[in-house]
């Protein structure tokens, strides 16, 4: 057993019975971040600023929303909106946060690729965050459904009629996750439990997983220099610091990462009381109609490159249908991203700007994502369908052939 002594003060008297200046050692103290990055690092501790804002303004959500398909509608648009004092506040950060959300995570995931994040030991930051962009993904689409305006019900269908394409347990399996046999009232007891309860607990196990991760091979930097961070954090603990080539998590790097999230909540609430709009659909705020289908059904702009890829093959080839090309694509657009440490078959680690293929690479493949997001929500007829097709082809063949193919020839002259 531990000998405890009198302590000299409430930190001191946790610290021996908790290890608490242990603990902060560890996690922040004596964590080292390389001194060659820009603010770009910042998205992670942003992303964790706006999954509290989420998590804070959902619970206040939550005391008032009604999960019935009866009274969803009015508890969000009337009680909470109308009602609730300062109840639009909350429900304006909610919906603003869950789609800005989307837009730091791109720009996190886009950083990755682009200085090569995902490479020589880090493969597991890579895939733990590529689990938190799918489970927000489910989390950010539940919580699409629970106002039951028109776009909620009817993106409810489309995204449960996806199940019904799997082989032999499709259509069984159509109806478990509906509870009915159309969406209906226990579809929506049943995504709000995946909202609230089970989801966030997901997301922050992964979280914690993410940040564990982090531990061992450290953050990449800017020029993708491989350091020896036992070595550098020796010199900054002996008094060097400007020669060292880290800094410690807090305070050096964490101090610049407030001054960020100040700047980013100044835009975040900007949004929130003046361009909320952007993140609620017009057609959101009708009560959802069985009977009356929306002329054009699309999600939420996030998910728009890869509801893209999932329609954009609409015709049949032979005897497969449509259809199940389209699903085979989206299923695959779901998990290529978590195979990129794999399908870049080179070893070199360098910013994109650095490998000349590789560049080339990176920005058509940025340009194909924000046509497949456009062309999402438009009406897939004419000439939209066939560039639609192309766009979802291209981006296809960009992660499946052009990437293994590219890093192959750098490997090879390296």
């Amino acid at each position: 057993m531990a000998q405890i002594k009198k302590a000299n003060g409430i930190i001191d008297w946790l610290d021996q019975r908790l290890a608490v200046n242990k603990l902060f050692n560890v996690l922040m103290a004596q964590y080292w971040i390389p001194k060659q990055i820009n603010f770009l690092w910042a998205m992670g501790v942003i992303l964790t600023t706006l999954f509290s804002v989420l998590f804070i303004s959902g619970l206040f959500l939550l005391m008032y929303y009604k999960p019935d398909v009866g009274l969803a509608f009015d508890s969000v648009n009337k009680t909470i909106m109308q009602e609730v004092e300062y109840g639009w506040l909350w429900r304006h950060m909610h919906g603003v946060a869950a789609s800005v959300i989307f837009l730091i995570i791109y720009i996190h995931m886009l950083t990755g690729i682009y200085y090569g994040s995902y490479k020589r030991g880090r493969e597991m930051i890579w895939v733990s965050g590529m689990l938190l962009f799918v489970v927000f993904s489910a989390e950010a689409f539940s919580g699409y459904m629970l106002p039951w305006g028109q776009m909620s019900f009817w993106a409810a269908q489309v995204i449960t009629n996806l199940f019904g394409g799997i082989p032999f347990i499709g259509d069984e399996l159509v109806i478990w996750i509906r509870g009915d046999f159309a969406v209906s009232d226990p579809t929506l007891t049943r995504f709000f439990m995946l909202h609230v309860c089970l989801l966030p607990v997901v997301i922050l196990t992964i979280i914690a997983f993410h940040f564990y991760s982090l531990r061992i091979p450290h953050v990449n930097n800017e020029i993708s220099e491989e350091l020896d961070f036992d070595l550098e954090a020796e010199k900054y603990l002996a008094g060097d610091t400007k020669g060292s080539k880290v800094i410690p998590f807090w305070p050096g790097f964490l101090s610049k990462d407030f001054m960020y999230i100040s700047f980013f909540m100044i835009f975040f609430f900007y949004l929130v009381s003046f361009n909320f709009d952007f993140a609620m659909d017009p057609i959101n705020f009708e009560p959802a109609n069985p009977l009356k289908t929306p002329a054009h059904i699309y999600p939420e702009w996030y998910f728009l490159w890869s509801y893209e890829v999932l329609r954009g093959f609409f015709f049949d080839i032979g005897s497969i249908k449509a259809f199940d090309i389209g699903l085979l694509a989206f299923g695959i657009a779901q998990i290529i991203f978590f195979l990129l440490p794999w399908l870049d078959r080179s070893d070199v680690v360098k910013p994109a700007h650095e490998r000349p293929l590789f560049f080339i690479w990176f920005w058509i493949l940025l340009i194909d994502m924000i046509i497949l997001t456009i062309y999402g929500k438009l009406p897939p007829t004419g000439i939209n369908a066939w560039i639609g097709f192309y766009a979802s082809i291209v981006f296809l063949l960009l992660l499946l052939v052009i990437l293994p193919i590219i890093t192959i020839m750098e490997r090879k002259r390296g």
